[in-house]
């Protein structure tokens, strides 16, 4: 049987189960998350807008991790405005210790 969460941390969703790596956009120590959603098995509890007494622990794996290079062009056709740019993004590695509905 399935049982799985549902967790928004700095405003992203994710869906998580026990044992899973996930990588988040980076923050400082540990990030807040809040559980949106669990389901365990046929049980499905959904929060209004979060699920009252469900708890994910987190444990922060990596502090900061790049991310593969993102390349931006900007493009105008007939005009010669070509622009490009690009960043790497920076990630925080959390492991999903247990997930309790």
């Amino acid at each position: 049987m399935a049982k799985y969460a549902v967790l928004r941390i700095k405003g992203k969703q994710y869906r998580v189960e026990d044992g899973q790596e996930v990588l988040v956009d980076l923050s400082e120590g540990k990030p807040e998350a809040e559980v949106l959603l669990t389901v365990d098995g046929d049980t499905v509890k959904v929060g209004k807008p979060v699920v009252a007494g469900a708890k994910v622990s987190l444990k922060v794996m990596a502090e900061m991790e790049k991310g593969e290079k993102i390349n931006i062009f900007k493009y105008k056709a007939k005009s010669r405005y070509r622009k490009r740019m690009g960043f790497t993004p920076k990630f925080t590695r959390l492991l999903v210790e247990k997930v309790s509905v």
